[in-house]
């Protein structure tokens, strides 16, 4: 699986077969808060996320470990079955019992942040303080 090849548009169709996932949202204060991130640092603080909460063969707390609120991120990976080891399986064909490849963790980076995007609309419509330093 990598992140040029993978298909989003059968992916996209089989969550939004599920009443579960099609309920996430992401509230216009999540969305400034992501705005003040900025991208780069939500992709990288997404792909941390990803191998410190998932990427392990036998996650701690697996199945609970991702809060269903609190930061966007968090949203994103229940709306996208990027949760829990049993969701990586359903939806991605990602057996348990492995530890995830970096190109997997890339894969749903990527997934992650286009929902994010699909969500949030253009972040440079929410006015931030650039990083300066």
């Amino acid at each position: 699986m990598n992140a040029a090849s993978f298909d989003y548009a059968a992916l996209n169709a089989r969550l939004a077969k599920s009443k579960f996932r099609m309920r996430f949202r992401l509230s216009e204060a999540e969305c400034a808060a992501l705005a003040e991130i900025g991208k780069e640092k939500l992709r990288a603080q997404t792909r941390k996320i990803l191998q410190t909460r998932l990427a392990a063969a036998h996650p701690s707390h697996d199945g609970s470990q991702t809060p269903m609120r609190g930061f966007a991120v968090f949203v994103a990976q229940h709306a996208t079955a990027c949760c829990c080891r049993r969701c990586l399986r359903k939806f991605y064909g990602i057996e348990e019992g492995r530890a995830l490849t970096l190109d997997e963790i890339e894969v749903l980076t990527c997934v992650i942040l286009r929902w994010i995007d699909a969500h949030c609309g253009d972040l440079e419509r929410f006015a931030h303080t650039p990083d300066l330093f």
